[in-house]
């Protein structure tokens, strides 16, 4: 079965580790056997990858474009994943589960797919704890009438 992307103009791709952007034009293009696709905007920066889910969605994306590094990263892969195991639970751990099972499979662009929902869910943690701390930090305000009498 073939795989058909429709690219949208300036969208990058990487096909078997070859980075790839289309032209000014929309196109669709069809890859008739299999190859390692992803697109440019399910890349993680190394940047980005600050996260424990992202790290290991970044790991899962460079032997996914870098196949000459999938013997070594793989045991890594599945550490990181096998630790997120313990931390997150419900539909989140079945997420990881899945990608574990996919990178053992080597579908890593379904690893990626299923792992995309649970860096949103950390994301959204992360945030909760900023705002958390940020509100346990701020300074208490003082009622106006405190703050008169307080002056005289």
């Amino acid at each position: 079965m073939a795989l058909t992307l429709t690219l949208k103009p300036n969208e990058r791709i990487v096909v078997n580790g070859c980075a790839m952007r289309n032209s000014g034009r929309r196109h669709v293009i069809m890859i008739e056997s299999h190859a390692d696709v992803i697109r440019g905007q399910d890349l993680l920066d190394e940047n980005d990858a600050a996260t424990p889910v992202g790290k290991a969605y970044f790991l899962i994306q460079t032997v996914l474009i870098q196949a000459d590094l999938r013997e070594k990263l793989i045991p890594v892969i599945q550490q990181h994943l096998a630790a997120l195991a313990t931390v997150f639970g419900g539909d989140n751990l079945m997420r990881i589960f899945e990608a574990a099972n996919y990178v053992s499979q080597s579908d890593y662009y379904k690893a990626l797919r299923a792992l995309r929902a649970v860096m949103q869910h950390e994301a959204q943690l992360l945030a909760g704890l900023a705002a958390d701390a940020q509100q346990d930090t701020a300074p208490e305000e003082v009622p106006e009438a405190a703050a008169e009498s307080g002056s005289r």
